[in-house]
């Protein structure tokens, strides 16, 4: 019996909606890069994208623990002496609260050439309406791990 490896045209994807209103942003965060790795399908191979896409609705919504809201702190640095920026989790879930979710996600996503690109699989949204019902993506329920 020969080991199986999977091709990129042999790659069959799906799509998941998941509801983001009431989680915790770090379960719901690993939830969804399991669903963009592709670690819960048996034809599962590091080398290949080979995960789902996941609209994720609701983003502005989240919750987390604790006193997670003013003091977890996203930095970034602009290039420039001095340029370093910060911003609380209270003022970004304000700003963007798209970019909280990508940012949890793309944490828990393995860094390589293909983390990119899994990423492109993720679609977040602030409320619920999203253009993706064509693709008749199935609802992940909020107990489902």
């Amino acid at each position: 019996m020969k080991t199986f490896s999977l091709k990129p045209a042999d790659v069959v994807t799906n799509w998941h909606v998941v509801d983001a209103d009431g989680q915790t942003l770090g379960r719901m965060a690993t939830q969804v890069a399991r669903l963009l790795t592709g670690k819960d399908k048996p034809s599962y191979s590091p080398h290949v994208v080979g995960g789902d896409v996941v609209v994720v609705i609701n983003s502005a919504k989240i919750s987390v623990t604790g006193q997670k809201l003013t003091d977890k702190i996203y930095y970034h640095h602009t290039g420039y002496p001095g340029g370093i920026r910060e911003i609380s989790l209270k003022d970004q879930l304000v700003k963007d609260p798209n970019e909280v979710i990508v940012h949890a996600v793309s944490g828990m996503l393995p860094k390589n050439k293909l983390q990119a690109l899994m990423l492109k699989n993720l679609k977040v949204y602030a409320t619920a309406e999203h253009p993706h019902a064509p693709q008749n993506p199935q609802l992940i329920s909020k107990e489902a791990k």
